[in-house]
């Protein structure tokens, strides 16, 4: 292995280390406050909010499918695969921001419209990601292991766990996670950002929790993603 492989691999080894480790007291009464919020939803609501993140999550899918260009990364190293890779998080963050910082200033209405937006930006920023390390974007299995991995940096302690163990094994047991769990997707993604997310609505602070959150968002999954396709890459 080269010296930049060896420094990758012993990154990835420290970003698992810190997956697998139990979030803060803050973090987990939020979940547990969240869990029973959910909890007195009514199952009707559920299933439309399941319904409704599903078919925007499937059209964004399918909409960066058709726009990222996969580019020609076979003569590249790991090295220049991964300067690209940052370079797309860095555009990415910056557009976050100005996007989060845009509805956030706009009051309920627009704030609102932050939702969807921000999944788009974070989704077409996964298909490039996965494409620059030169995995086949074409491919079903490549776009739900995406999905994973936007689960994986979205999720509490015990569904953080379970996916990353999902991951680590993908090349071997992918046949039996082909099929997403859209409840649970929607579920912990709504969880891990509701609360910040409500503060983006409220007045004359909106604009910079909106800017602020969305640069954090997206730098944690653009992060994610670099460890996931480095522990795949690295592997072989």
């Amino acid at each position: 292995m080269e010296v930049y492989e060896i420094n990758a691999y012993q990154e990835v080894a420290a970003w698992k280390k810190k997956l697998m480790k139990r979030s803060g007291m803050l973090s987990r009464f939020s979940k547990t406050t969240q869990n029973k919020i959910n909890s007195v939803i009514p199952e009707k609501i559920h299933e439309v909010i399941t319904d409704s993140i599903k078919s925007m999550v499937k059209t964004t899918l399918a909409g960066s499918n058709l726009t990222t260009k996969a580019k020609d990364v076979s003569g590249l190293t790991f090295e220049q695969k991964e300067r690209e890779v940052l370079k797309k998080i860095e555009a990415y963050q910056k557009t976050a921001t100005i996007e989060g910082a845009g509805t956030g200033a706009g009051g309920l209405l627009l704030g609102l419209a932050d939702f969807p937006l921000l999944i788009s930006i974070k989704m077409k920023m996964l298909f490039e990601i996965a494409a620059l390390y030169g995995f086949n974007i074409k491919d079903y299995e490549e776009r739900v292991y995406l999905l994973y991995v936007f689960q994986l940096a979205f999720s509490s302690d015990e569904k953080r766990i379970e996916t990353y163990r999902i991951l680590e094994n993908w090349d071997h047991e992918k046949e039996q996670y082909l099929e997403v769990d859209w409840r649970v997707f929607q579920q912990e993604y709504r969880d891990h950002i509701d609360l910040v997310k409500m503060f983006q609505l409220v007045p004359g602070i909106g604009a910079i929790v909106g800017a602020y959150a969305n640069y954090n968002l997206v730098q944690l999954l653009g992060n994610t993603a670099m460890n996931c396709y480095r522990m795949r890459m690295l592997a072989e």
